[in-house]
């Protein structure tokens, strides 16, 4: 309604000759009311841009509170507890710790939607206890029927299971049964897991309770002034850093042209050019950007002009990144002893060296607005808070 009272406001002043549609039309009305009711749901949460695991683990929450949901307090340990049907599709470990935990989880690492809005898990075929690459998706009530081994079940290089009895799982139970019973075997042994849970190395050595933590403290870590890759990583790292959006990625082939701080400019391939245009590819960079959290949004180019890059290859880092791969820390050189009591309990003591070097530092960007006011006695006036000024 206000968006076509403002128009005919504007048809009655204006003269009709030469107008445009968008001289008459302001779209500021209506997206200010989509974004409006968008954002008044109470699942509509602001976006955790700590890092890009805290961003992509957002992405991928699922909740069972919220309009149509449960409430924390109605909730009581069934509903909170880890059930058969969760494997694959909702991660066992990453949860909150406090009133929420086993209301928020997290979408296991391969789990998708299907068009009726459940959660499927892939797995591939097997039959006559030969392994197949067909891959299916499956839903909780799908899979019920099937027997499903595991990922690490032993197999030949004809790709044979050759165990006497493989470990699977038939009608939400645990049991054994022989090879030419199974019909499914799971894809990978960190389907189960989040994304998060994924990049904790030797994770089936941990105590679940520790995990838990891990996974939800690596979400807590704030960008790095040099990012550094771990040399211990479990090969999620850099899935996760060109899956967030923080890195640049090539969206066709070709040659840079020119690269500086700001852009990267590529020549596309020949036979990636399509008929009509360009074939020029022009990345902007986004430099030195708040994030919601408060840190430093950066990107800084990892190419050189000349270098061929194929498409989907990194061609820039961002935040928390090196090299293309998820860097949330820093590689350093640890001993487990005790030293004068400094490192009583949760205390680390580290050397001077580290300080020096900045291999902790991290930057923040705060924006502070400041008003002046023109008052009767003239403008007021903006100065640093002096002692003898008062």
């Amino acid at each position: 309604v206000r968006v076509e009272r403002a128009v005919k406001e504007r048809l009655s002043m204006a003269e009709s000759e030469g107008l445009m549609p968008q001289d008459l039309i302001n779209a500021k009305p209506v997206a200010a009311a989509v974004k409006e009711f968008f954002g008044s749901s109470q699942l509509s949460q602001f976006m955790d841009q700590n890092n890009p695991l805290s961003e992509i683990t957002h992405k991928r929450r699922v909740s069972a509170l919220g309009p149509g949901g449960l409430t924390r307090e109605r909730a009581g340990f069934e509903v909170r507890d880890v059930h058969p049907t969760h494997y694959g599709r909702v991660c066992p470990i990453e949860t909150p710790e406090g009133p929420n935990i086993g209301l928020i989880n997290s979408l296991a690492a391969y789990a998708r939607t299907n068009q009726y809005g459940f959660l499927e898990s892939p797995y591939r075929v097997v039959k006559d206890a030969l392994v197949t690459d067909e891959i299916v998706f499956l839903s909780a009530i799908e899979e019920a029927d099937h027997v499903i081994a595991q990922a690490s079940a032993t197999m030949n290089d004809k790709k044979v299971l050759i165990d006497e009895l493989v470990a699977v799982r038939h009608l939400n139970e645990f049991t054994v049964k022989a090879p030419e019973d199974v019909t499914l075997m799971d894809v990978s042994p960190k389907q189960v897991v989040s994304v998060a849970a994924s990049l904790i190395p030797f994770l089936e050595h941990d105590d679940a309770n520790r995990a838990l933590m891990g996974s939800n403290m690596q979400r807590q870590a704030v960008p790095t002034l040099r990012a550094d890759k771990p040399l211990v990583g479990t090969g999620m790292e850099r899935n996760v850093a060109r899956d967030s959006g923080v890195c640049v990625v090539a969206r066709r082939g070709g040659v840079i042209d020119s690269v500086d701080a700001s852009r990267i400019v590529v020549r596309v391939a020949d036979d990636e050019v399509e008929t009509g245009e360009a074939g020029v590819d022009i990345y902007n960079l986004t430099k030195y950007t708040r994030s919601n959290q408060n840190t430093c949004i950066n990107q800084r180019p990892l190419v050189r002009k000349g270098d061929r890059v194929q498409r989907s290859d990194i061609m820039a880092d961002g935040p928390s990144t090196d090299m293309g791969e998820l860097a949330l820390g820093q590689n350093m050189r640890i001993a487990f002893m005790a030293w004068n009591g400094f490192n009583f309990e949760d205390s680390i003591c580290l050397s001077e060296r580290v300080v020096q070097e900045d291999r902790f530092t991290t930057i923040h960007i705060q924006e502070l607005t400041c008003v002046a006011r023109d008052t009767k006695l003239g403008p007021e006036e903006i100065y640093c808070r002096h002692p003898e000024r008062g």
